[in-house]
Formats: structure tokens, C-alpha cells, sequence
């Protein structure tokens, strides 16, 4: 039945071991208030909820009016639904995956590749690289949300180099008196960092994990003692330590900003830019691809050549990281977040609690809308019947349809849609 065009979805949670426990998870939380029937076990991890038709997160359509029982295998039989740009460009795929995290220990230090390196890893090693797309991201604050992101400036990780005796040992005296002289010339600064990194990464694994106790005991005394270990980052390290002990990663921090976003502020991660997430909750949107090369904090396989050939050796500071949100001009209510590439965008409707009609308007592709606060009966012409939205509710937009929304809450409402702005 083409004509239902605007229907409720029912979301795949991933239970990863990293995510937040019970109702201290945001994804819990939503998926609660999405469906007050569901249960949500004490000591279980909800760490990721999947809003899209990833074969291995494929969204339930909730309207018993329609024959396919996912949202993947509605799109396949109706591509037209993601708008003539979006289907002819994507080859009828929905281009994004949408997803809440809750980060409770860290995830591992990683980067994605571009297309051409996807292509390239999935024909030689299909079984750690699933696709051959690549998957820039873009992860938008819910709670504060803490996570590691791109080298720091060259300063920064010359004074650890100074400070934490632990750290040069792993790098090595030639590799820091390089990065140490590169300073000023733009030309050899990337050079020397990679080397820098490769040389940490490629440690025989004796010599960084007797490295990391001695750093991990000397902190913990100063911590003991009272002392500021701020110029040997001490809190994050023991943090991770606790969480990966012995693991390479621990001394990323000393390479990678650490930023720490409010909720509505954004991290926008390319090709091949180093990251990781520390801690909180957030919106995350993504090109549909499950491509991920790791460096550390993880127990899963690792591929340490292929990360320190591919990364992005830019030393910038954490503010260059922060992605702005654009108010939309045409609606007030709506702060764009518009990535340089083509595969999503995200928006935050934030409707305040003097406007009680909204409508959500068309766009020319499909899109998805999850709800966090607020409650509204939304109609379309393409739902025929009235949809109760309240916080945890999410919704599938075709292209070209717009949603009038009734709002009922008195606290207004917060909304994020994702879509493909070709």
C-alpha cells in the first residue's frame, strides 16, 4: 500500500558492553518513552539505538497498513520515497544511518576510511571491513559528551613529550627531536608527527605496557599525594587505565584533543581523522557504512598499519573541532547541521512552549525524526490517521511530505531530523 508515505518506526538497540546501564541510558530512556510497554533490563547496556534500514539495525515499521515489515524492505520496493536526487545518486539506498549513543567507557581509538581506501580494505579483507563505502560522521551533544578528536597542537604534544618521561620513551629521542624542529615549517610537520605516532603505535607490547604501569603508579601516587598531574593529563589516564588496562591506547591522549561538548554542540569527523568517544550521550548521523579502523581501547582486532598510513596528520586546536549549527532562515525553529559531504544532514527543531501548531516541513528526500522532549499529535496526508509523538518517538518522512504537528506538551519540544540535503 504505496499511499502511507509518513509512518512510526520501531528502533534496533545494540547492547555493546561500552554502553550506559539500564535508565541511565538515554537510549533506554527513549526507547521507554517510544513504548511504555517495553522492558528495560537493571544491569544490561544500552549503548545504541539504530534508526535506519542498516542491514543490521533495520528499523520495524509500526502501521499494520503496511505489508513489509521493515523500513529497508519498504524503500526497496518503494525507492521513489527518497526523492528522484537521493535515489538516483544513493542507487535507491537510504544514504544515512541515524543513531543515539550512550557512552559509559570509552570506544576505541579509530578513523574511517574515504571511499577509495573502503573499496580497497573490503576487497582485500572482507571479514574487517563489512562494506565499501566510507563513513564520515557527525556526533551532536545530548548530555554533556566527552570524546577525543584529531592531533592536538604541535605545543601540546611536545610539552607531554617534555612532561611525561613514559610517553617519550615510547616515541623515541629521534622521532621527538624531529617533531621538536619541525615546528614552523608547515611542510615537515605532518611528516614528523606520523612518525611520531607510528613509532608509539609500533612499540613492542612489553616495552609500552611496562611503560604505562611506571606512568599509571607515578600518577596515582601524586594523585594520592594531593599533587596537580594536569601535565600528565592524570584523571584521563587513569580513567582509561581503568577501563583498558595495558591497552596502547591510554597514550593517545597525549596526540589527541580532548573535547568536551554541550548538549547542541557538534563534532563533525571526516575521512580519516583520529577519534574517540570518552563518555555521554549523543546524536549521531553517518554514512551508511560499518567501516571502522582501530588503534586502541578495544579488544577487537586492531590494524595498526593501515590506521597510522591512512591518518590525517593535522595538528589543530579543540575549538577548530567544535561544528556550528546554522539557524535555518526560513524557520526559526530549526538549527541546521550541514556536513561537507553529500550522504546527511542533520536538523534540531526546537519548538518553544509558546507555539503550539508547527508544521515539519518537505524537503526533497526522506528523512527521520526522533523526538527527546516534548509530546504532539502529528498528522500528514500521507499518514491518513493521527500519530501520538512523544519523547522516544520516532517517525519516517517520505520525501516531498510535510507533518503538522499539535503540540499538547507545555514544555514545548526538542527534535532531530535526519536527511540527504543534495
Amino acid at each position: 500500500m504505496e499511499e502511507v508515505r509518513v509512518f512510526p518506526l520501531s528502533c534496533v538497540v545494540q547492547n555493546y558492553a561500552w554502553g550506559k546501564v539500564g535508565l541511565d541510558s538515554e537510549v533506554a530512556k527513549l526507547v521507554l518513552g517510544g513504548d511504555p510497554q517495553a522492558v528495560i533490563e537493571d544491569g544490561k547496556p544500552y549503548a545504541e539505538l539504530w534508526m535506519g534500514a542498516h542491514p543490521k539495525g533495520d528499523a520495524l515499521i509500526k502501521d499494520n497498513r503496511i505489508s513489509q515489515r521493515t523500513l529497508g524492505q519498504w524503500i526497496a520496493d518503494y525507492p521513489g520515497c527518497l526523492g528522484s536526487k537521493v535515489k538516483d545518486m544513493f542507487q535507491g539506498q537510504l544514504p544515512f544511518l541515524f543513531k543515539v549513543l550512550s557512552v559509559n567507557t570509552a570506544l576505541s581509538i579509530q578513523a574511517h576510511p574515504n571511499r577509495e581506501l573502503a573499496a580497497k580494505l573490503h576487497a582485500q579483507f572482507p571479514e574487517h571491513y563489512p562494506d565499501n563505502n566510507h563513513k564520515p560522521e557527525m556526533a551532536i551533544a545530548l548530555t554533556q559528551f566527552e570524546g577525543l578528536c584529531g592531533f592536538r597542537p604541535l605545543e601540546e604534544i611536545i610539552s607531554f613529550l617534555k612532561a611525561v618521561p613514559e610517553f617519550h620513551a615510547l616515541v623515541g629521542n629521534e622521532a621527538a627531536d624531529e617533531l621538536q624542529s619541525s615546528v614552523g615549517n608547515p611542510g615537515r610537520i605532518s611528516l614528523a608527527l606520523k612518525k611520531c605516532f607510528s613509532r608509539m603505535m609500533n612499540c613492542e607490547k612489553k616495552v609500552f605496557v611496562d611503560q604505562l604501569n611506571m606512568l599509571v603508579k607515578r600518577v596515582s601516587e601524586e594523585v594520592a599525594a594531593g599533587k596537580d598531574t594536569s601535565s600528565s593529563n592524570g584523571e584521563l589516564l587513569l580513567r582509561l587505565h581503568s577501563q583498558y588496562p595495558g591497552d596502547i591506547g591510554c597514550f593517545s591522549i597525549y596526540f589527541l584533543n580532548r573535547i568536551v561538548l554541550q548538549p547542541g554542540e557538534a563534532m563533525f569527523l571526516g575521512a580519516n581523522e583520529p577519534h574517540a568517544y570518552l563518555s555521554g550521550d549523543c546524536i549521531e548521523c553517518m554514512a551508511c557504512s560499518d567501516n571502522t579502523v582501530r588503534a586502541g581501547l578495544t579488544p577487537k582486532y586492531i590494524d595498526v598499519n593501515t590506521l597510522c598510513e591512512m591518518l590525517s596528520y593535522s595538528p589543530a586546536p579543540v575549538s577548530a573541532k567544535i561544528f556550528p549549527s546554522v539557524q535555518d532562515p526560513s524557520d526559526p525553529c530549526v538549527y541546521l547541521y550541514d556536513p561537507p559531504v553529500p550522504d546527511f544532514t542533520v536538523m534540531r527543531i526546537q519548538i518553544p512552549p509558546s507555539v503550539k501548531q508547527y508544521t515539519v516541513s518537505p524537503l526533497d528526500c526522506a528523512g527521520i525524526l526522533l523526538v527527546v522532549q516534548g509530546e504532539a499529535s502529528a498528522s500528514s496526508a500521507a499518514a491518513f490517521t493521527d500519530i501520538m509523538l512523544r519523547r522516544g518517538s520516532v517517525l519516517f518522512i517520505s520525501a516531498n511530505e510535510s507533518v503538522a504537528l499539535q503540540v499538547t506538551a507545555s514544555t514545548g519540544m526538542i527534535m532531530f531530523r535526519a536527511c540527504c540535503l543534495l
